[in-house]
């Protein structure tokens, strides 16, 4: 890839422990595409996600995002700079309200002068939250959850959002939807990497794709090119 990046990811390595997950990976997100990270179970995709955020150690290498290093910077402080992960598993505030999550999704500074405005914007996108505005996180349905989730995340106006397997445990209907949905996001032109066990409709809707294997990047794109790599067809596809 060439040009200008979003997020650009060199050389990392990290792991839990004394136990290391990545080996070298490296990555770089173009502004405005939507670029897909697939790779089997175990291959290191949710270390990277967490690491590049700050919410594990980078042990070696380094994380440029917005033209700047963020390295060693808390994942508090990259969400404040614009850099946002829907994480796997959702991690909603169950006990609170659609509303209040959306509130808490507008903590960075450049975003709280705006939260009536975005707040109108996500629930334009997502019209079931809406009709649900009221009603406690917790009690909403697998699909609604993961839809608060990603309008949570864009509560913070991210210039980079990240998801970490959001169609995992979904029904087919509601993985139909949440494509849609990261298909109209990508043509707001909004900077994506999205972590997905579906690999087909992944590499359907993205720009460019990386193919994780041992913890560093085997394979790498443009996704319909990727997509027709016969040892990417035979692993992930099915085919």
């Amino acid at each position: 890839m060439s040009g200008a990046s979003a997020l650009a990811v060199d050389g990392v390595e990290s792991g839990y422990g004394e136990v290391q997950i990545l080996w070298g990976a490296s990555l770089t997100l173009r502004p405005g595409k939507l670029t897909t990270l697939v790779g089997s179970n175990g291959s290191g995709k949710t270390t990277l996600l967490r690491t590049i955020m700050g919410l594990l150690p980078v042990w070696k290498g380094r994380v440029g995002f917005d033209d700047r290093d963020v390295t060693r910077l808390s994942a508090h402080a990259k969400a404040q700079l614009g850099l946002v992960m829907i994480p796997e598993g959702r991690q909603l505030f169950t006990d609170m309200t659609v509303a209040e999550n959306l509130e808490m999704g507008a903590t960075p500074a450049h975003a709280r002068a705006d939260a009536t405005r975005n707040t109108d914007r996500v629930l334009g996108l997502f019209p079931r939250l809406a009709e649900r505005r009221r009603q406690l996180a917790g009690t909403l349905s697998g699909g609604e959850q993961q839809m608060l989730a990603i309008a949570r995340g864009l509560m913070a106006e991210p210039k980079v959002l990240m998801f970490d397997e959001p169609s995992l445990g979904l029904s087919p209907l509601f993985v139909l939807n949440l494509f849609e949905i990261i298909h109209r996001l990508k043509g707001n032109g909004l900077t994506m990497l999205l972590v997905e066990q579906n690999v087909q409709m992944a590499l359907a809707v993205s720009d460019y794709a990386y193919v994780f294997e041992h913890g560093t990047v085997a394979v790498e794109g443009e996704a319909r090119d990727v997509r027709g790599m016969e040892s990417v067809r035979r692993a992930y596809l099915g085919l």
